[in-house]
């Protein structure tokens, strides 16, 4: 049987839910609304200004404060959407959540040591594996993964770990 040994973060919890919400074309349309109807409603505010006032200076500041608003948004949205992950677990979730983690592959599940204490989620219950760049998430459900950093693994060779763990979702999974 094949075991892994790695560190799960806090950045690693923020990375997979951002990477969640890149993929979320809702969400990504709501963003793109927000970075430019406001700063569209200001500049017609600020065209109003303009012509009924004729003043240039205001119809200046607006236009400067639309485009850093069309600029600063997307940052501010997502420095809050951060602050939005972090909220939904309480500090024991956390505690349990972030550490060291050791995965072993036996034939009917997936054994999971972590500070929170053991966890056996049989193959049947498991989706995929996706690798990525930096990390390799075995999804257990639509938006819930164990996520592996590349990284903090410090034992066990990984590639062959995700092969196996495919292959196992692949005959006994979803």
């Amino acid at each position: 049987m094949l075991e892994l040994e790695y560190e799960f973060r806090e950045k690693d919890l923020v990375h997979f839910n951002e990477q969640r919400l890149a993929s979320n074309l809702e969400m990504q349309k709501k963003i793109r609304q927000n970075r430019l109807l406001v700063p569209g409603v200001m500049l017609v505010f600020g065209l109003f200004y303009y012509v009924y006032y004729v003043d240039m200076w205001t119809t200046a500041y607006i236009t400067l404060l639309a485009l850093g608003w069309g600029i600063a948004s997307p940052f501010v949205m997502k420095i809050d959407m951060r602050r939005q992950f972090f909220n939904q677990y309480s500090k024991a979730e956390k505690e349990a959540m972030f550490g060291v983690h050791t995965l072993l592959i036996e034939p009917e599940f997936l054994l999971e040591r972590s500070p929170g204490g053991k966890h056996k989620t049989p193959w049947t219950q498991m989706l995929r594996v996706e690798r990525h760049k930096d990390y390799v998430y075995i999804y257990v459900a639509i938006d819930a993964a164990i996520v592996i950093p590349r990284e903090t693994v410090s034992k066990g060779d990984l590639k062959a770990f995700a092969k196996q763990a495919e292959s196992m979702i692949e005959r006994l999974g979803g």
